[in-house]
């Protein structure tokens, strides 16, 4: 897999997103204990509103896509550049558009949506700012943004999620189909954003009201803004 800064290459990162598709849910599952659907809900409670038009970008396999539509959104469109993963997202609901395409070159006119929800799919851009831009692009004024994903704890819990992470989450990745790619989340855990960095970097691309809240004792973080 190719690497510029630190960061695998577009093509490598969907590349290994394609060859994961089938053991996505199944780890997502085992790597939390069951908890991401949880923070999904929670996502999509923070920042839907009954009837807005909502961008699930970088949507995987659609679970948020799907809170987003529970919490009562109008209109959902999921994005996502993986076309197995659109394939499985597609099974579970023909409710929610399922288009194709880039995180960081949206395909849709400015102020398009109400709403956006990103689920664990940031640290895979090699260029975040670009892409928090692209995210305020497609908002009208005072659309509200959600960003899940993973963060590195600190304190008591720190042992314990370096050991899961780097030595259970790719062992037991190994075990399912395409699951070896697993290998890769550690990594790209450790090289991403602290919360409060993250948290500049979304206020730099045009979110003012920004908060983030802390789940499982820090290992994820969801942000939130609200478009200027």
């Amino acid at each position: 897999m190719s690497v510029a800064n630190g960061t695998l290459e577009p093509e490598a990162v969907r590349t290994m997103f394609d060859r994961i598709a089938p053991a996505y849910d199944r780890m997502n599952r085992l790597m939390t204990a069951g908890l991401d659907r949880r923070w999904r809900e929670r996502t999509a409670q923070r920042v839907v509103r009954p009837g807005d038009r909502v961008l699930d970008a970088a949507c995987g396999t659609g679970e948020l896509a799907l809170a987003d539509l529970l919490a009562g959104a109008g209109q959902v469109v999921g994005i996502d550049f993986s076309e197995p993963m659109l394939e499985r997202a597609r099974q579970k609901s023909g409710a929610i558009e399922w288009v194709r395409g880039d995180l960081s070159r949206l395909p849709f006119p400015d102020a398009g949506f109400q709403a956006a929800t990103v689920g664990f799919g940031l640290r895979n851009v090699l260029d975040l700012d670009g892409t928090l831009r692209e995210l305020r692009r497609v908002l009208e004024p005072g659309g509200r943004l959600g960003v899940l994903e993973l963060s590195r704890p600190r304190g008591l819990l720190a042992p314990f999620y370096r050991l899961w992470f780097d030595l259970i989450v790719p062992l037991a990745g190994k075990l399912l189909p395409g699951g070896s790619a697993y290998t890769y989340l550690p990594a790209s855990v450790r090289r991403f954003q602290t919360s409060e960095e993250l948290a500049g970097r979304i206020a730099r691309a045009g979110f003012e009201q920004i908060g983030y809240r802390l789940f499982a004792g820090g290992i994820v973080a969801l942000h939130t803004g609200v478009a200027r």
